[in-house]
């Protein structure tokens, strides 16, 4: 989880209206995929970490982390 912490500052500040996530994909107790959300907010760092471990991906174990959405967000959801 502290990887997915650390590749999840990358993308402080830099995100647009998304939160920045870092996600770590694992199989084995081998590292596999590693992703953060990219600037303006996309690619999303699972789908970055996804595209790298590609087909290993199935059975694996993810640490993604979650960051508090922001007001605007929660408003268009309806919440």
């Amino acid at each position: 989880m502290a990887a997915a912490l650390s590749l999840a500052e990358r993308g402080v500040g830099r995100t647009g209206n998304n939160p920045s996530v870092g996600c770590v994909i694992v199989k084995n107790d081998i590292v596999i995929g590693r992703g953060w959300t990219q600037s303006g907010g996309r690619p999303h760092a699972e789908a970055m970490a996804l595209a790298q471990a590609g087909a290993e991906a199935r059975g694996s174990s993810v640490y993604v982390t979650l960051e508090q959405l922001r007001a605007p967000q929660v408003k268009a959801w309806g919440h």
